[in-house]
């Protein structure tokens, strides 16, 4: 593998124009299945597989758990700040600066596993009472002033749960550390 695929086993976030309220429904399940699929992936794993790197040069499975849970918070929050703001701008932060945090490199991934199991049933019941004018909401990303619509963070953070899954997955079944009960 070369380091452009393990680095996105899943390609990069590819939004389609013409979004169905189907895609929005599959998206949606995505984010409510996530949980379980991660627990049921990463919760046999030793101390020294959580402290392996997924890439050269890339986050230990631990840091990736802490990653979605932190990630996964900030989009939330995001969402919240979109429906009851007029096109607020959100607040980026460094990934790479807080995976390096202690509680990212030496913290129980039960902490993370137990935030993204709640976060998700929250963040599942909101999205799955938006209106479709919530769902064309926009806020901008200070990076570039990019607009983006709540639709398509749905999207982006469905990719988001695929992708880190796939890093872990692929590092379990290049060391053969998969557990042959996950179910896909």
């Amino acid at each position: 593998m070369n380091l452009e695929s393990l680095k996105y086993p899943k390609g990069k976030p590819d939004i389609p124009e013409n979004i169905t309220t189907e895609m929005i429904a599959d998206w949606i399940q995505t984010i409510e299945e996530f949980p379980n699929r991660l627990q049921q992936l990463v919760s046999h794993l030793s101390e020294f597989q959580l402290d392996t790197v997924y890439r050269p040069g890339g986050w230990t499975i631990r840091q990736v758990v802490h990653h979605i849970a932190d990630s996964h918070l900030n989009s939330y929050i995001r969402f919240k700040w979109t429906l009851t703001e007029e096109k607020p701008i959100i607040k980026a932060y460094y990934e790479d600066r807080w995976a390096d945090m202690f509680d990212s490199k030496f913290a129980p991934i039960s902490l993370a596993l137990s935030t993204i199991n709640s976060l998700h049933a929250k963040w599942v019941y909101l999205l799955k009472g938006l209106s479709e004018t919530q769902l064309k909401r926009i806020f901008i990303h200070p990076e570039g002033s990019k607009e983006v619509c709540l639709v398509e963070n749905i999207a982006i953070y469905a990719w988001h749960c695929n992708h880190h899954y796939a890093h872990i997955e692929n590092v379990l079944m290049r060391n053969n550390w998969i557990n042959k009960n996950v179910k896909k």
